[in-house]
């Protein structure tokens, strides 16, 4: 991605958070098409660094998957590498703010997810034959 581009990214994930946050997740609780987003914290495979980004969600066996979609770019989301390197995050749903254990789904479980995923949501079916590649799915459960 040219770096102007990720600049607005990152200046448009800054400002969904300040904003989800703020509004005790009232404002951008919903992404568009209606699914539910989270604020998802998950600390840097190099800093150690914290990082908030919001995420989509789909509610599965107590707990929540992510994708890393990455709106269908062929590259992974910079949030998913950090998933991949990590065992726990924290999600927060509106004021609630929760310890989570992280693990990233392969083979016919993560087939199966993502089939779950794009029966709710359409448009990640779209966005990984956009991008070229398999989309990675997390589950993402409370401790």
């Amino acid at each position: 991605m040219n770096p102007v581009l990720r600049a607005m990214w990152r200046t448009g994930n800054r400002v969904s958070v300040w904003l989800y946050r703020t509004s005790k997740g009232r404002v951008g609780a919903k992404a568009m098409g209606g699914s539910p987003v989270c604020i998802l914290t998950v600390k840097g495979r190099r800093s150690g660094r914290p990082f908030s980004v919001p995420v989509t969600y789909f509610e599965r066996a107590g707990g929540w998957l992510v994708v890393g979609s990455a709106g269908g770019r062929p590259e992974e989301p910079q949030w998913f590498k950090n998933i991949r390197a990590t065992d726990s995050a924290v999600v927060e749903h509106g004021e609630q703010r929760r310890d989570v254990a992280v693990r990233v789904l392969s083979g016919a479980e993560r087939d199966d997810a993502f089939a779950q995923i794009v029966s709710e949501n359409p448009g990640f079916g779209a966005y990984e034959t956009k991008s070229g590649r398999a989309m990675p799915v997390a589950l993402l459960t409370p401790r």
